[in-house]
């Protein structure tokens, strides 16, 4: 074989080995408008995660309805994603989720770990995914 012929045939194997190795193309997602849920959150006397202070009994408690949260594999990724912000002893709970039993069911665990009195639920019902 010519060199030339040969030197082509490697360089031509080394270029199909290297694109077929590079990640391929990831789709455009219309990244999610939060706008609104941002500009709530900026309100006085809204709550916010950074407001939760180094207060071991108030890190503890929401370490427990984070696990609690996580542990139920029936509830979405919205649900497992909801905001738990516990500050002296009072929770609140933020963010969407996808369904109004969801919701009751976040609640739920955050009221047996909490108690009623202490739980507050500011979480919204996501719309449905477009398909």
């Amino acid at each position: 074989m010519h060199p030339h012929r040969l030197r082509w045939l490697v360089s031509t194997f080394m270029l199909i080995g290297a694109l077929s190795s590079s990640t391929p193309p990831v789709l455009a997602q219309t990244p999610a408008d939060n706008t609104k849920v941002n500009t709530r959150d900026r309100a006085n006397g809204a709550v916010t995660a950074d407001q939760q202070k180094n207060d071991a009994t108030d890190r503890e408690l929401t370490r427990k309805i984070r696990r609690a949260l996580m542990q139920d594999k029936t509830l979405s990724t919205y649900a497992h994603n909801v905001k738990v912000v516990a500050q002296g002893g009072n929770v609140t709970l933020k963010g969407p989720v996808r369904s109004d039993d969801e919701k009751h069911n976040v609640e739920a665990k955050a009221v047996e770990l909490a108690g009623a009195e202490h739980v507050s639920n500011q979480m919204s019902v996501a719309p449905p995914k477009s398909k």
